[in-house]
């Protein structure tokens, strides 16, 4: 399947990725390249513009952290932020199942 098929899914991604702890850029990137077994490989032109939005929109916070001796921005989900991944959890699977019920069809 193309790539752009699952390009208005990233934020979704994002969230989930950071459902377990505050992560920065490039582990949130690596986070969801392997745990979707390469399947999704963002650039990092596509996902930081994205963290910037999540975090203007109140869903995440940031902080400086220092990882390995290097200045990094960690992200973490706020309270609004874990209400909207559960909320367009359920969307997506809501759709997903809608799909797979004309699939099966």
């Amino acid at each position: 399947m193309a790539r752009e098929q699952f390009s208005g899914h990233l934020e979704l991604l994002l969230l989930a990725a950071l459902r377990a702890g505050p992560l920065h850029g490039y582990a949130i990137i690596d986070h969801i390249r392997s745990t979707s077994a390469d399947r999704f490989d963002y650039a990092e032109g596509t996902v930081y513009p994205a963290l910037h939005r999540l975090e203007e929109e109140g869903l995440l916070r940031s902080k400086w952290v220092d990882v390995d001796g290097r200045r990094r921005r960690a992200y973490d989900l706020t309270a609004l932020g874990r209400k909207a991944l559960d909320g367009r959890r359920q969307d997506w699977e809501q759709f997903a199942a809608s799909v797979q019920a004309v699939l099966n069809q």
